[in-house]
């Protein structure tokens, strides 16, 4: 099984934090459809043959794109590749680009799956990260999309923000739980190279993040959704029972998949290779019959090291038969007795032959995994 993911290059306004690739010029969208389109019969044989199992529409805003143009792609897949009847199709959508007219095209156009970037449901903390949409929005888009027939919904938010109060955080969280919203993508508020909030901190024109706000509202997201009945199945990600993201986890699960799109990865077990993050540069080597791409040939000790830094993320943890079965038994006691130091910490458990992080480890996910790596 494999899946699709698709990179659609835009947006309204810059938020402050982002470092993902993305234009606020619309000019090139109806080419940069059709090209997305060239690329996926020029990338036919890249999955060899793998039943598709999820297609993401990713960016950027891909609810930007016209409804038409997200079926004419949906077409275009079915078309060239085998996609499962019971495909996942999720889209990335922003709270001001939601209508219920919107919302019913998007369901007619075959989406199934909403990963909206609600972010807070506070102005304060919207107008402070420079978001295109208001709280009233973030609230009303979830409601309809229920109504026009969607149940597989997520929603993004972000803590840790200098605007972001303790209770605001818990009213944020709580409000997602009321509203029955099945997925929940949580992220730290991060200062990524070159975006503006790094600049802005940089000029000292606003205050450093601070890191231990971070951590107590992580320690307590942890808290009230498993008090309210979520899985905590990978460290920003939670979700009811049963509704997983199919699509990121096929990414932990190290499963293959294709990625179309300026800045798109795409991954074959063997090799990775991502496209070039220039809109420009992305359509004019298109038209030109030649998809621009650098590649990685993935090492043993890449491969290993990949598998251990995503495994010990999510809640299955980190399998030391499978280590031993692809990279070798002498790996695979190289990592046991590398946990141990984090097992004696208490940061870490073992359960026959999987390790996982426990709840104090999962403060420390990123740097375990480094201190494992080979």
């Amino acid at each position: 099984m494999a899946g699709i993911y698709l990179h659609i290059p835009f947006c309204k306004k810059a938020c402050h934090y982002c470092n993902f690739h993305f234009s606020t010029s619309l000019q090139s969208r109806g080419e940069m459809v059709q090209c997305l389109l060239m690329e996926a019969a020029m990338q036919q044989e890249y999955l060899a043959g793998e039943t598709v199992e999820t297609i993401y529409f990713g960016g950027g805003t891909p609810s930007l794109l016209l409804p038409e143009e997200i079926r004419a792609l949906l077409e275009t897949l079915h078309r060239t590749f085998p996609i499962s009847p019971n495909a996942e199709i999720t889209l990335e959508a922003n709270p001001d680009d939601l209508n219920a007219s919107s919302l019913e095209s998007l369901h007619a156009a075959g989406v199934n799956r909403l990963s909206i970037g609600v972010q807070s449901f506070f102005e304060d903390d919207l107008r402070w990260m420079n978001r295109a949409h208001d709280a009233t929005q973030a609230l009303d888009c979830i409601q309809l999309a229920k109504a026009a027939g969607f149940d597989n919904i997520s929603i993004d938010l972000i803590y840790g923000g200098p605007t972001l109060t303790d209770a605001h955080w818990q009213q944020n969280v709580e409000q997602a739980v009321v509203l029955g919203v099945p997925h929940l993508s949580c992220y730290a508020l991060t200062v990524e190279p070159g975006t503006a909030l790094d600049h802005f901190i940089r000029r000292k024109k606003i205050p450093a993040i601070d890191p231990d706000k971070a951590a107590v509202h992580f320690e307590m997201l942890m808290q009230w959704l498993e008090a309210a009945g979520y899985e905590h199945y990978e460290i920003s990600n939670f979700s009811l029972p049963g509704r997983r993201s199919r699509h990121n986890s096929s990414y932990w699960q190290g499963k293959s998949y294709l990625g179309l799109g300026p800045s798109a990865h795409s991954f074959n077990g063997n090799s990775r290779q991502w496209n070039v993050a220039n809109n420009a540069l992305y359509l004019q080597g298109i038209r030109k019959g030649s998809i621009p791409f650098e590649k990685e040939v993935l090492s043993p000790q890449m491969a290993l090291n990949e598998y251990i830094m995503i495994s010990l993320r999510t809640a299955a943890g980190c399998n030391l038969e499978r280590v031993s079965l692809k990279f070798g038994q002498e790996k695979s006691l190289q990592l046991l007795a590398a946990g141990r130091e984090f097992i004696e910490k208490g940061w870490m458990q073992q359960e026959d032959t999987m390790l996982r992080l426990t709840h104090e480890g999962k403060f420390f996910a990123d740097g375990i995994a480094a201190a494992m790596f080979f």
